[in-house]
């Protein structure tokens, strides 16, 4: 599929926390998306459609929380639509957003996706009935665990350390320093998180996100109405694509090659398709700056080389040589990433609102310089669904 001339034009977030008591979730999620309509300029008499990311409804004490949402989002008497893909949800909706825009159906949509964590007193115990009730729930299978899993297989595969998942650490902490809208704002060393609490080894306490309230959205528009309100900066969407893995854990635990959980397989490819529409032959020359979808410091360095930054195996090296600092070849997740905010049906649309901010310059204090193409990443499930989107700042 070719490229369309669509792109964001307006950016909101709240700041990401614990707990908001003083708003209910449908003011939550306006308050991003009023700011992201200010900022592009327009209002919500403007927009065509909503989509909306909403993802475990228990994690909000609600059911079906869109409903409640539609009409503060300005949804009424428009097309309004949910995505729930998980983690990736926020991704997915951003796809969602620009496949609407690409029909030629819609001229602006918003996208907001928001998220009350803390209104559930153990999210872990919610986020434990993703997994196989017959086969694999019995095994105690959890959130942290598949991670862990992971992260013990790269160890095993490549020789990667506990040292190399630290530095990741060390600098996502360090990042989100300059991120106003950060939950975790904290700097550390590498011995801190190597002597923080074991959580399920080989992660540590510091090597894990937290659990985080907040809303995140975005505007996106075609290139006519873009000229129509004569937006100026404005990061064009150049490839989107999604990639599914296996649901079951086990499928991915044989070492084949085909599927071997020591790599992000699903996001190699969802990757590559994405590359493609947006015309990257070398990623690791022609991306600027990487906002990931990393929840631990495991999934990271999995990540970055299923990105083609780096030979499989070799994320721990290029953390030793600082590659992905602020200032290296490609600097991963300036705004400190998931280890520093995870409001989960908005983590993903987070990444490419600051993947966004990244492109057109308005990133403030955690802006890379001479950033031409960016590009974000969404991951949902159980490590099973990978969305990824490259901007730029050229049509």
């Amino acid at each position: 599929m070719k490229p369309h001339n669509l792109g964001i034009i307006g950016v909101g977030q709240t700041t990401y926390v614990t707990r908001r008591d003083d708003v209910t979730l449908p003011e939550l999620a306006r308050e991003a998306a009023a700011t992201a309509l200010e900022d592009a300029g327009i209002e919500f008499k403007d927009i065509d459609g909503v989509v909306f990311s909403l993802a475990l409804d228990a994690l909000e004490g609600i059911e079906g929380g869109e409903k409640w949402c539609a009409e503060a989002l300005g949804g009424y008497g428009k097309p309004f639509l949910r995505v729930h893909t998980g983690g990736a949800a926020g991704g997915s909706a951003v796809h969602t957003g620009f496949f609407h825009i690409a029909s030629g159906h819609f001229n602006c949509v918003l996208v907001v996706g928001s998220e009350k964590m803390g209104e559930t007193p153990d999210a872990q115990s919610v986020l434990n009935q993703i997994f196989d009730p017959i086969y694999e729930r019995e095994l105690a299978i959890n959130a942290v665990n598949m991670c862990s899993f992971q992260a013990v297989r790269h160890m095993k595969k490549y020789g990667t350390s506990e040292y190399h998942m630290a530095l990741v650490a060390v600098r996502s902490r360090k990042n989100a320093l300059n991120n106003p809208y950060a939950h975790i704002k904290k700097e550390v060393t590498v011995d801190d998180v190597l002597n923080s609490k074991m959580i399920c080894y080989p992660l540590k306490l510091y090597d894990c996100c937290p659990r985080s309230t907040g809303s995140c959205a975005v505007v996106l528009a075609s290139e006519s109405f873009i000229k129509k309100i004569r937006k100026k900066k404005v990061a064009w969407i150049k490839g989107v694509a999604s990639c599914t893995n296996s649901y079951y854990m086990g499928d991915r635990m044989n070492g084949s090659c085909i599927n071997d959980y020591a790599d992000s397989e699903a996001l190699f490819l969802a990757a590559k398709k994405a590359y493609n529409m947006a015309g990257i032959n070398n990623p690791n020359r022609e991306i600027d700056v990487a906002e990931i979808y990393a929840p631990f410091t495991s999934t990271e360095l999995a990540a970055v080389e299923a990105l083609g930054f780096c030979e499989k195996g070799e994320s721990g090296i290029c953390n030793e040589k600082g590659i992905f600092e602020m200032d290296g070849e490609i600097p991963v997740n300036p705004s400190g990433g998931v280890l520093t905010a995870n409001p989960i049906s908005a983590t993903a649309l987070a990444r490419v609102a600051e993947a966004a901010l990244q492109v057109i310059e308005k990133a403030g204090e955690r802006q890379v310089r001479k950033v031409g193409t960016a590009v974000a990443t969404g991951e949902g499930g159980s490590l099973q669904f990978y969305t990824v989107t490259v901007l730029s700042n050229k049509i």
